[in-house]
């Protein structure tokens, strides 16, 4: 979303090449100083009555004038952040900033979409007015995160989590580390973000943020995404703080330890962080029994947390030479499947590791073993695809797009090789971003799943001629030549196979709706077959009435998705190739947020006898609450990595689209009266309300 003036816009920075060195130990610091050691400023009060007269009638203003009225709030809220209770008063009359449309015509008016890594971003820039309504989204983030405040799209827990990743990604304000570069460029409104988090702190208690930290870690390293660069920001703050001493013992000293150690230290021989270079050398003056320890100690760091340090890519660079290249498998964490594809295709594997595998790209690691632990290699078009990228050379144009969102090093064929190699590793761990696009990322992932030599073809077309080419119905598209689709510009919050692709894609998707308009009913029955691919089911079931909006058969809809995919209804019959299907996506307070693309995976029981749908979510974070005990789970109920589930009633209360394969359409006539009518019952308390058939709101959209 745009920003509107006065309200600023953020922007997201190219990221900068990590150095070759240790992780800085602060040295100076100061001790923390919390909001109540600081005496209220005489002023405050009488900018308090100046801040309450420029809020009223920011509240009254009509809509189309709420922009005039802005500015005086912001100016009023700038000088009281700059005196000792200020923050104080700003809080107090955070629950009205929402109500007021405060934040209305920019990126703060929805919270749930912003990005906590780019907070730091934001109080460093220098922009006071961006800093000042950054200021006040965290107040209003905690107001509704106590329950003082409540926001339509943001939960407590969900405030909660945001303000904890905020709060980690900028744990060196609590103790007042500075580097040289910040004190130099240090802005008038820094001692007042400072103040901010001494605010945030005392509210929500260190401990607790650190608890609630280290648990988000692990929830979403669970997921094991592709993108991991807010994880590792967080896990460095963490570093940070326990060589400060803020903790000294019990479980969230260990916790933090273990992943701090797998980032920073995962071996002996890197126990004191001592950089890149450093390590290389020490590598050199080990006998093979030592490398062969090194190598077994940093795969278990690697697959116990999901985090590869930047160490292990140095060691499996080391050990990419002929005389250790048996040790390759021990350093991968390889089971038999994975070593068995690494014998068999020892020089492919070689010439990925040294193209995709830097410290730059150490994630990679991980990706690289779950693509030969998939088997991958033995298909026979993917080895002639992956040497064919790994000649690739792009055009200044890509290279530019990639460069401009990851930097310089490694190049950008190799940063693009290292995001194939997590995409076909790691095909549930690929993200949208911050992007209306979940039906491309939805295309990438099932494409990674079922035809990967498909997409190596798609990234060589896009890289050599600009454009990818795909047809609806016999018709040639060809994505340079069709207008922008849902996402106007590229993702730069992606990883670079998407970074190059989804802009295509979603022009792609576009266009093959403009070919369904006119025909009844709802495009997806003839795009998600074309876009996605051959085995996506011809039998198509929506739930909704298009032209209307309202229910269409709710009960019928829930039956045969029973019947088509209730392992006690359809005869065992297991999902034999993922499946698009979208949501009916619900908030905390089970009401309607919007269309949402997912894949069904498959149907099983979990370990307790449930039966339950696990499916794929391109949105980053699938663990979720959708309302009136709705509450999809990514870890505990037999999920693999990547998934997310729901008991099958809960997850068919939620849907609204689904394909079927099945070369006989299933009726699910013998599902039993009382479970349809309560996933009924579910649906019309929720996202369905409103759509009985006495309502006509708007139609579904995506």
């Amino acid at each position: 979303m745009r920003t509107t003036a006065p309200l600023p816009t953020r922007r997201i920075e190219p990221r900068r090449a990590r150095a070759d060195r240790p992780v800085c130990r602060p040295a100076d610091r100061t001790p923390h100083v919390t909001s109540q050691d600081r005496e209220t400023d005489p002023d405050v009060a009488l900018l308090g009555e100046k801040f309450e007269r420029a809020l009223t009638r920011l509240e009254e203003a009509s809509d189309f004038a709420k922009a005039s009225f802005q500015g005086p709030v912001l100016d009023v809220a700038k000088r009281l952040m700059r005196r000792a209770g200020g923050l104080d008063v700003l809080y107090a009359a955070a629950p009205r900033f929402d109500r007021a449309g405060l934040f209305a015509g920019s990126d703060w008016q929805t919270p749930e979409t912003l990005l906590p890594n780019l907070v730091s971003r934001t109080f460093e820039s220098g922009a006071e007015a961006t800093i000042v309504v950054e200021v006040l989204s965290e107040l209003r983030l905690l107001a509704v995160a106590t329950r003082t405040a409540v926001h339509p799209g943001v939960s407590a827990e969900q405030a909660r989590s945001l303000l904890t990743q905020i709060v980690a990604l900028n744990l060196q304000r609590m103790y007042g580390v500075r580097s040289e570069a910040a004190r130099v460029g240090a802005g008038p409104l820094d001692a007042a973000v400072d103040a901010l988090f001494a605010f945030l702190i005392d509210h929500v208690g260190f401990d607790d943020i650190l608890d609630s930290l280290l648990d988000e870690v692990r929830r979403i390293l669970a997921q094991r995404p592709i993108q991991t660069d807010a994880v590792r920001g967080m896990v460095s703050q963490i570093s940070v703080t326990l060589a400060d001493g803020v903790v000294t013992s019990g479980d969230a000293r260990l916790g933090a330890d273990r992943l701090t150690s797998a980032l920073f230290a995962p071996t002996e021989n890197c126990a004191d962080d001592p950089g890149v270079a450093a390590y290389e050398e020490r590598l050199g003056a080990l006998d093979r029994t030592a490398l062969q320890q090194e190598a077994r100690t940093c795969a278990r760091a690697m697959h116990d947390t999901g985090l590869v340090s930047d160490y292990h890519a140095v060691l499996l660079r080391w050990l990419a030479t002929d005389d250790r290249r048996e040790l390759l498998g021990s350093a991968l964490g390889l089971s038999q499947t994975g070593a068995d594809v690494l014998r068999c295709h020892p020089d492919l594997v070689i010439a990925l590791i040294r193209r995709a595998v830097h410290p730059e790209t150490s994630q990679t690691v991980y990706s690289l073993a779950r693509f030969l632990e998939r088997g991958l290699l033995h298909v026979p078009s993917m080895g002639p695809a992956l040497w064919r990228q790994l000649q690739l050379r792009l055009p200044p144009a890509a290279k530019d797009t990639l460069e401009v969102r990851y930097g310089p090093a490694p190049e950008a064929e190799d940063r693009l090789l290292a995001g194939i190699l997590a995409m076909l590793g790691q095909p549930l761990g690929v993200g949208q971003g911050n992007n209306p696009t979940c039906q491309a990322a939805r295309a990438l992932s099932m494409w990674a799943q079922c035809d990967p030599d498909f997409l190596l073809h798609l990234v060589d077309e896009v890289a050599q001629t600009g454009s990818i080419t795909m047809h609806f119905e016999g018709a040639t598209l060809r994505s340079a030549e069709l207008p922008a689709g849902l996402a106007k510009v590229g993702p730069m919050d992606a990883d670079p196979v998407s970074t190059l692709l989804v802009p295509h894609l979603d022009r792609v998707y576009a266009e093959m709706g403009r070919l369904c308009v006119g025909r009844a009913g709802d495009p997806h029955r003839w795009i998600n077959p074309e876009f996605h691919g051959w085995w996506v089911g011809r039998t198509f079931e929506i739930a909704i009435d298009v032209a209307t909006g309202r229910l269409d058969d709710l009960p019928g809809f829930v039956r045969r998705f029973h019947g088509s995919y209730h392992l006690d209804h359809n005869g065992g019959r297991p999902v034999i190739h993922p499946q698009p299907a979208g949501l009916a996506v619900t908030d905390s307070n089970a009401e309607f947020v919007g269309w949402h693309a997912i894949t069904l995976l498959r149907v099983a029981a979990d370990q307790a006898g449930v039966m339950r749908v696990y499916f794929y979510n391109p949105n980053n974070d699938s663990s979720q609450d959708w309302g009136n005990g709705v509450q999809v789970s990514i870890t505990g109920n037999g999920e693999r990595h990547g998934e997310a589930s729901l008991p099958f009633a809960e997850l068919a209360s939620r849907l609204y689209i689904f394909h079927d394969d099945a070369v006989v359409p299933a009726s699910g006539a013998d599902v039993p009266d009382a479970d349809v009518a309560a996933v009924v019952e579910m649906a019309k308390a929720s996202w369905a309300a409103d759509r009985v058939p006495d309502a006509a709101p708007e139609g579904p959209a995506a």
